[in-house]
């Protein structure tokens, strides 16, 4: 479990909710951004599950947000959790996008040849930082290219274009968010990454996207979620 790794991160962030039944039984916490909250982290003592406790904590993020005027919800789940599956479309969640998460560690190479910019097209709406799906607006992205953040390769058919970010929560690694297009492109992208990564010393390398990614040896696929949206309203 994460948990233990971001909890002073959260503390320190503030918007954690914990119920407590004479001690605590469940804790959530909340991230507000643009017009936007990501709900993360929701667990519930084994001893008082079905109980409603999630569902409370939930309902309670979403009345903090509308006091925000903010009128979107966020959260992830593993696709084989079907009780917080169920518990999320019972608070009216739609699944609106699925996302897998790869691993694979920094390796010097010279095998690619990539480009910088933005080729993103205008159905991206959302980048991963620090496992959130967060709004990629205007401002963010003119920040991401001043910061040589966003490549592409377009060598062969389809474009692939990938959006490179530090976690502020995790020591030295890298979190990509991949928009996978032709297999050969997205290889060449991959071998840029892992370069980036061995020359800049970060310890891994953590890719989310919403394809399934050519076989590599080094490229580990961990886990698939569905990302789960609500409007507030």
């Amino acid at each position: 479990d994460y948990i233990q790794d971001v909890w002073d991160y959260w503390l320190s962030e503030g918007n954690l909710l914990v119920i407590e039944k004479q001690y605590p039984v469940g804790i959530c916490h909340a991230f507000f951004s643009k017009n936007q909250v990501w709900i993360e982290g929701i667990r519930i003592n084994s001893n008082f599950r079905r109980q409603g406790f999630a569902s409370n904590l939930v309902r309670h993020i979403e009345l903090l947000a509308q006091e925000k005027q903010i009128f979107s919800s966020f959260m992830l789940i593993d696709t084989k959790n079907l009780p917080s599956l169920s518990m999320a479309k019972s608070l009216n969640y739609k699944i609106f996008q699925t996302w897998n998460f790869y691993s694979i560690y920094p390796h010097l190479n010279n095998s690619y040849k990539i480009q910088f910019g933005n080729v993103l097209n205008s159905m991206v709406t959302h980048y991963v930082k620090s496992w959130r799906w967060l709004v990629l607006d205007e401002e963010t992205l003119l920040s991401l290219l001043e910061q040589n953040k966003i490549i592409f390769s377009d060598k062969f058919d389809d474009v692939s274009t990938a959006i490179m970010t530090d976690s502020e929560h995790f020591d030295k690694t890298l979190i990509v968010t991949l928009f996978s297009g032709s297999q050969n492109n997205t290889l060449d992208l991959i071998s840029y990454i892992q370069n980036y990564g061995a020359e800049k010393n970060y310890k891994k390398i953590q890719i989310l996207t919403k394809e399934k990614l050519p076989f590599l040896h080094t490229l580990e696929h961990k886990i698939t979620f569905n990302l789960m949206q609500k409007f507030l309203c």
